[in-house]
């Protein structure tokens, strides 16, 4: 493992978020005006959280987590990049929200949060981030009341498969250790002047369901969709209103995937 990646990913998101505030992908000034950041899959999952106390682990700048709270919930939530975070706390003084945000590594979560939460809610693009995701799931299961729910929206591990221009076969399915990566530009900017190293790590399927049910997680429901509701890919086309396929694969892989799990009384 590269000893550094927590350090190496943070510098990655610390330079990321300036553009991504700044980009049409977010549309900040459309989600301060009222818009959601929520997409229909996990809003579904979510259903009525009006009153709830939700924990939304590696919450970027904060655009969920302040979606979350218009939604009624009292939010917490964490992400590792200490400039995202400024910011997150900046947006939601604008939008009038009451979120609590906290900057750390969510392995070291422990040490600045000792509460219990009806809710865990993250999503897109974030267990790639996590070497350990036996870890991660114990992180959840304590972090959840009893008949707690967590609430997981991810990309699929197949689309991690792929070179970026999705014309090949580059990487194991399974977890085969950390891979680095060199960028230029990133997803929500793909011409921006910024070059980045990366750390990441793909995770099966079998990987992440295991990881929940060995550490006291009922998985209620598992659902595979055939498009990303972002534009965040090489070569994509949107086929429906925020339904973007790879144009040359149409609908021919996975490309996200839900869960909803329970914390076992």
């Amino acid at each position: 493992m590269e000893e550094n990646y927590i350090e190496i990913n943070r510098q990655s998101w610390n330079t990321k978020t300036e553009i991504h505030l700044r980009s049409e992908f977010y549309d900040v000034d459309g989600f301060l005006a009222g818009k959601s950041s929520l997409n229909e899959v996990e809003r579904q999952l979510l259903s009525d959280i009006n009153g709830k106390s939700v924990l939304h682990l590696q919450c970027h700048f904060g655009l969920d987590s302040i979606s979350l709270n218009r939604l009624g919930a009292e939010v917490t939530a964490v992400d590792l990049s200490d400039v995202a975070i400024e910011r997150a706390k900046q947006l939601a003084q604008e939008a009038g929200a009451e979120v609590r945000f906290i900057c750390c590594d969510i392995y070291d979560l422990p040490c600045y949060l000792n509460e219990r939460f009806d809710i865990v809610f993250t999503s897109y693009g974030v267990i790639g981030w996590l070497p350990d995701l036996d870890k991660w799931a114990n992180l959840i299961s304590r972090f959840l009341k009893p008949n707690g729910r967590l609430i997981f929206v991810e990309f699929h591990p197949v689309v991690w498969m792929f070179d970026d221009s999705f014309d090949k076969i580059s990487y194991r399915y399974f977890n085969a250790g950390p891979i680095v990566t060199y960028e230029t530009g990133t997803y929500a900017e793909r011409t921006a002047d910024i070059s980045l190293k990366t750390v990441g790590w793909n995770h099966s399927l079998s990987e992440v369901i295991t990881s929940l049910i060995t550490n006291g997680l009922l998985i209620k429901s598992f659902e595979e969709y055939d498009y990303s509701p972002y534009d965040c890919f090489n070569n994509t086309v949107e086929q429906e209103p925020k339904k973007y396929r790879i144009k040359h694969l149409d609908d021919k892989i996975p490309m996200v995937y839900a869960i909803m799990a329970l914390k076992e009384g």
